[in-house]
């Protein structure tokens, strides 16, 4: 590949061999550990479902009635494959006698890893037959009915409940809209359980849950049939209950999926131990279903100036995309995330903004690249805010972005109405149209401005990278590397829900989904 920008893709390669072996050390911590969102995702994809009488979903009670017996380092599976033995029950079955009776599944006799797998191979099977079919119905829809061209129209449905949210997507469809991603309620990212069930309540969203995963899924195909385009479905598997979201995402058929592996460290302050362990299993389920993840290194630019740390946001996508190929994610699936944030009076801020997405590009030739609008400036003058989106709507065509995030001239204001996503897709068509080939006829000035932030923001991030191998990642975190945020190893939410693996550990959905 040449470089438009100049860029020595030697530079490129020793920058990712660097993210490689950072990625690997997170890893040799990763294969150690499980966490109790690990073990009730396993309840799940087992076939684990629904509440019991106080309302609690029955993974969480099957696996804090481990938890409570320090028995979790073996796993939740090797205790039900025991308890399957030895009572003829189904996993949901034994659940329910958990809940209402009170069932210690520890107490019955161990049996070796062959009887084990042999136990709950049925169970386990169908779950990945459910996951693979609806990956293959994706697939067919696309064969059959098509999709929008790239970079695919991307907005925000966000009103609390999930029927109204449905008149609002397929609005947004029929309006053009290629992925609909439903904003989930605020706080839920801190909830250590999913609810249950369908909900019709939220504050800046709408629950994420099974259910309202189904509804979503079903609406978006009636308004694809209609239309004659396939619609994709996004949701955010982060948070605490991060693989568990990524499970029922991938037992309902969803397309896309936020899956970063750093931004609940620093953002939502969940304990770095916790996230990188469930990361890795989130992102095992994502890559099986062929889920587009994105990650959220745009966010880093909210907090921190876009000039003098856009080499963070870089460093940290080498990081994600080597994390993501160790749990099986091919780069075509990876929504690699940076943003459009400079703030509008610096000059020649445009050609910053062009140069970065390129190169971000030319990086990640083969990557979906998620494309973020300007949100940090926005100021509620909607005139401006149109202004500011459209020349956001032209780097991401420019630059042949794969996720543009469309922007809301009312950013700042309220949570969009249907009439304010209908001017952002009006102007995002209209320039993607009217510029189509804009990136194939234009070539850059030798070391003019656009080639040398570049090649300044490149070299920035080899150092970063470096800097990073030296102290590891979670030094580097406890330091304050990305977003300026500083993060203990010991502190934030959930680590009182990591554990390590004993010898008798089981969980064969990781090379089961691998190898498939």
């Amino acid at each position: 590949m040449q470089s438009k920008l100049g860029i020595d893709f030697q530079h490129v390669q020793h920058a990712r061999d660097i993210s490689k072996s950072i990625a690997a050390e997170v890893q040799t911590f990763v294969n150690s550990y499980t966490t109790v969102s690990v073990e009730r995702t396993l309840c799940r994809l087992i076939g684990i479902d629904g509440v019991d009488e106080n309302g609690v979903p029955l993974p969480n009670v099957v696996v804090e009635s481990l938890k409570d017996k320090n028995a979790l380092d073996k796993g939740i599976l090797f205790f039900m494959a025991n308890a399957v033995i030895e009572t003829g029950k189904t996993p949901q079955e034994i659940a329910e006698q958990i809940a209402a009776e009170g069932l210690d599944i520890t107490a019955f006799r161990f049996h070796w890893q062959p009887e084990v797998a042999a136990a709950l191979k049925p169970y386990v099977d169908k779950h990945l037959e459910i996951i693979a079919g609806n990956r293959l119905r994706r697939e067919n829809y696309i064969t059959t009915l098509g999709e929008g061209s790239k970079p695919y129209l991307y907005v925000i449905v966000a009103t609390g409940n999930i029927y109204e949210d449905v008149i609002q997507a397929q609005a947004a469809a029929r309006q053009g809209a290629d992925i609909i991603a439903v904003i989930r309620t605020t706080g839920q990212s801190l909830l250590d359980y999913v609810p249950f069930g369908a909900t019709t309540e939220g504050f800046g969203g709408t629950f994420a849950t099974q259910e309202n995963f189904r509804i979503m899924r079903r609406a978006l195909d009636e308004v694809g049939e209609e239309t004659g385009r396939y619609i994709r479905l996004c949701n955010y598997c982060s948070g605490l209950c991060m693989p568990e979201i990524a499970a029922i995402g991938a037992l309902e058929g969803l397309d896309v999926m936020l899956n970063d592996a750093l931004y609940g460290i620093l953002f939502r302050d969940i304990n770095m131990q916790r996230t990188l362990v469930d990361q890795f299993m989130s992102r095992v389920i994502n890559g099986f279903a062929g889920v587009i993840i994105n990650t959220g290194e745009d966010n880093y630019l909210t907090t921190a100036d876009a000039v003098e740390e856009a080499h963070t946001v870089l460093a940290s996508d080498l990081i994600n995309e080597q994390l993501a190929l160790i749990a099986g994610i091919p780069e075509e699936q990876m929504g690699l995330g940076h943003a459009f944030e400079m703030d509008p009076e610096l000059e020649n801020g445009f050609l910053f903004e062009l140069a970065q997405a390129q190169l971000t590009r030319e990086i990640f030739p083969k990557a979906p690249l998620k494309y973020m609008p300007p949100t940090k400036f926005m100021t509620g003058n909607i005139f401006r805010g149109h202004i500011q989106d459209a020349l956001f709507n032209m780097i991401g065509v420019w630059t042949n972005q794969g996720i543009q995030l469309l922007g809301m001239p009312t950013e700042a204001i309220h949570t969009p109405f249907m009439s304010d996503r209908y001017l952002s897709i009006e102007n995002a068509k209209y320039i993607f149209g009217n510029m189509k080939s804009i990136g194939e006829e234009v070539e850059f000035k030798k070391d003019g401005i656009i080639q040398m932030r570049a090649k300044e923001v490149l070299g920035k991030t080899i150092g970063l990278l470096e800097q990073i191998q030296k102290e590891g990642l979670f030094t580097a975190l406890e330091k304050g590397i990305f977003a300026g945020i500083k993060r203990s190893r010991e502190g934030g939410k959930g680590l009182n829900g990591v554990f390590i693996k004993s010898d008798n550990y089981y969980n064969p959905f990781i090379d089961s989904m691998l190898k498939r």
